[in-house]
């Protein structure tokens, strides 16, 4: 399922990078596209949204929606 989550705090490549590790330690075959220009992270995955929410989260994101 598509799940999109706003996330502000992404300035760089680094912070993408991060933002993706987060969501495959939760599911390694999620598909994740980042536009961090737009602060939105699209992930296709069958795991919860809290669950990605919370993985984005505890890297230091802020995440909504």
């Amino acid at each position: 399922m598509n799940q999109t989550f706003q996330v502000t705090g992404m300035t760089c490549g680094h912070c993408e990078k991060a933002v993706t590790r987060a969501i495959k330690l939760v599911d390694p075959a999620a598909e994740v596209t980042i536009d961090r220009t737009q602060n939105k992270v699209d992930v296709l995955s069958d795991q919860p949204h809290e669950a990605l929410a919370k993985a984005i989260a505890e890297e230091g994101y802020q995440v909504t929606a």
